[in-house]
């Protein structure tokens, strides 16, 4: 892997939060509600919702990288997972940082299908290599990315926490 990175600052983050929301605005595209993959679309997720908006805001946890291009077999959804009870008309944008392989952007795609009327991704960055091609992308490159919120390491030693599934 190269030593190159993709740097995205607090600052840029901004930028690219209200650019991407624009597109998806200037599109047309008006969701009821947004779906934040966490952990790194949780920020976008907020930016996107008061960008466009939009209250209706959802978390879905989904592990799938373990380290810098370190990833598991497939991304595995943690409960608990959103229920999307009277939303079988119900347009929903997926919000991510990044889609990388895409695989997680696909499983939660599968996850929502037939269960919502219409759903479109937003990402801050795509891979050409992404199993997915996002509806709303900012930016594309093949470089690693530091984020503003994971480019340090934790303040504290979770290594050996687990979260049973």
């Amino acid at each position: 892997m190269s030593d190159d990175r993709e740097i995205l600052t607090w600052e840029l983050f901004g930028v690219a939060s209200r650019e991407l929301a624009t597109m998806v605005a200037d599109d047309g595209y008006d969701p009821s509600m947004i779906l934040s993959i966490a952990r790194g679309g949780l920020l976008i997720g907020g930016a996107m919702g008061y960008a466009l908006a939009v209250k209706n805001t959802y978390t879905m946890n989904v592990e799938f990288y373990t380290g810098v291009d370190e990833r598991l077999e497939v991304p595995r959804i943690l409960p608990p997972a959103p229920d999307f009870v009277d939303l079988a008309d119900a347009k929903i944008l997926i919000v991510d940082d990044v889609a990388d392989t895409g695989h997680t952007l696909k499983s939660v795609q599968e996850f929502c299908a037939g269960k919502v009327g219409e759903v479109r991704t937003a990402v801050i960055y795509e891979k050409s290599h992404s199993v997915v091609q996002c509806d709303y992308v900012w930016r594309r490159t093949d470089l690693w990315i530091n984020f503003p919120w994971s480019d340090k390491p934790p303040v504290t030693d979770r290594a050996d926490a687990v979260l049973d599934a």
